[in-house]
């Protein structure tokens, strides 16, 4: 696999795409905490400048977690391209109406009654800090395929089916 380290406008164009392909990521807080807390959110956008936004409801565990330490990992797999995402930066807690009004999705309306007025909606930004990704081009059954046949004829595997690396905003 070879290693492409990304920065500002590629590495906000990779985040972006794999987090959107993607869609669901494990967003854990607590990162001091054995275990963290760990729980699947649905991402609302990436913006263009690599931040990422949820709605979450501001009386959640998650919210209370961030607000008492605003360091929190995303991690974001898209199994059926081969793609994975890790996020780690700064989560800001919103509740103003201009921010949610932006934000708003109408599939959230079946975590809110009241829909994008319900007093307990919030918006959650995450600023990446450090993020890696991997994308494997070729798929897991040809990686196989390269790994079986390099232990069979004892040489190595250049892993060279894919690329992972940093992407710095």
């Amino acid at each position: 696999m070879s290693t492409e380290n990304l920065t500002h406008t590629e590495a906000v164009k990779k985040i972006k795409e794999l987090s959107e392909n993607a869609r669901i990521c494990m967003f854990c807080t607590e990162l001091d905490k054995l275990p963290i807390n760990s729980r699947p959110m649905s991402l609302q956008e990436t913006d263009d400048e690599g931040n990422l936004w949820f709605i979450s409801g501001d009386t959640s565990n998650k919210n209370f977690e961030i607000r008492d330490d605003k360091r929190v990992q995303l991690f974001f797999m898209n199994n059926s391209d081969y793609q994975y995402l890790s996020v780690y930066g700064d989560a800001t807690i919103y509740k103003d109406k201009s921010t949610i009004e932006d934000k708003w999705s109408p599939m959230a309306k079946a975590w809110f009654e009241e829909g994008k007025d319900d007093p307990n909606v919030s918006i959650i930004r995450v600023e990446p800090k450090e993020t890696y990704y991997w994308n494997t081009k070729a798929g897991k059954l040809v990686s196989l395929f390269n790994f079986v046949a390099a232990a069979i004829t004892g040489n190595t595997t250049d892993n060279s089916d894919g690329v992972e690396g940093t992407a710095k905003v």
